[in-house]
């Protein structure tokens, strides 16, 4: 027997299959996982330590945009975009925190932390936390909401680099806005449109309405606001302009890191992945340590810094082997491959 068939046979008896990709089967492994009280150092919350992942993010996209408007010139502005887009992308990954509830131990503080994140973003946080309880529960089934983003790689290099280059020209972020307002796109396998907010209660869909209305009222009062202070051209292109392009490249690029071109959706350990990277690299594209994202499908309920030390713990057990963790350049070659032929 070769290795990687005894390692499969392993897995197996460790993680005996149930239903494909589902988040049962994340469940149970987690459970068969980590000690208890190990697992209950991971998931406690740091005040100061959620605050100071808000402060920093914060602050990044404050200097930039300070920058920017001290020395106002195509080309810094040019080089702030990116650095700014960088920053949403994290006010994003925080506002996936507060969807967690992960973010503060005062529920009134992670909603309204979690809320203004998103907001600032265009994100409706609690109509995304609704959305994405389907991709933890339903991953890679027909439920999945990310499903018609992730699925079907590698689909060759032309392919996913004209699918960037769109994101690039802003010319997709409207469909992202649709995904975080309840509206994912068709998955082109089963024709569905996915509607995760039909089955939440009528509570639940009128406060992630009013949020929405929140969120729209913000992105109409804001550009007026800033007009009004002499600013309006720094908004559009401080703001608006990284928010829909570059931001949105970022955004299919995680995705597709985290979950495309998998070798195999039937275990948790191949389902989703964990991608090493330099500090810098993870900065903009993995922020505030969203790279560890099987360690975060197997336990969502650790927060954000704890999560290194989480990889570290399942590395030390053995319960990484044969999983799906990979150096970014493995994952990124994974992703712009030729499309496999279909057996015959």
């Amino acid at each position: 027997m070769t290795q990687t068939a005894q390692t499969e046979v392993a897995i197996s008896r460790r993680y005996p299959p149930e239903r494909g990709g589902s988040g049962a089967e994340f469940r149970e492994m987690a459970r068969r996982g980590l000690p208890a009280d190990r697992l209950k150092r991971l998931n406690a919350l740091s005040p100061w330590r959620g605050a100071w992942s808000v402060a920093l993010n914060v602050g990044t996209i404050a200097a930039a945009i300070a920058a920017a408007l001290t020395w106002w010139h195509p080309l810094t502005v040019a080089a702030a975009i990116p650095v700014i887009a960088g920053g949403q992308h994290g006010l994003f990954v925080l506002a996936h925190e507060a969807a967690h509830y992960r973010l503060s131990r005062r529920r009134w503080l992670n909603e309204a932390i979690g809320r203004l994140c998103g907001m600032a973003g265009g994100v409706s946080m609690i109509t995304y936390r609704l959305i994405h309880r389907l991709h933890h529960n339903h991953l890679y089934e027909p439920l999945d909401p990310d499903l018609p983003l992730i699925a079907g790689y590698p689909r060759g290099r032309g392919y996913l680099l004209k699918k960037l280059g769109k994101d690039l020209l802003g010319l997709t972020a409207h469909k992202n806005l649709a995904y975080f307002f309840g509206a994912p796109g068709l998955n082109a396998d089963t024709g569905d449109r996915s509607r995760p907010l039909a089955d939440t209660s009528p509570a639940l869909r009128k406060a992630a309405a009013r949020d929405r209305w929140l969120v729209l009222g913000f992105h109409g009062l804001a550009p007026l606001a800033a007009i009004g202070a002499g600013y309006g051209w720094a908004y559009l292109l401080l703001w608006i302009v990284p928010l829909v392009t570059v931001l949105q490249a970022i955004l299919r690029l995680r995705a597709l890191c985290e979950h495309g071109a998998p070798g195999d959706v039937s275990s948790p350990l191949t389902a989703a992945r964990t991608n090493l990277a330099p500090a810098w690299v993870r900065w903009w594209l993995f922020p505030h340590h969203v790279n560890y994202h099987l360690e975060h499908h197997l336990y969502p309920a650790i927060p954000h810094y704890r999560l290194p030390e989480c990889h570290r713990a399942l590395k030390a057990a053995g319960l990484l082997d044969g999983a799906e963790v990979r150096p970014l350049g493995s994952t990124l070659r994974r992703l712009f491959a030729d499309p496999q032929p279909a057996p015959a």
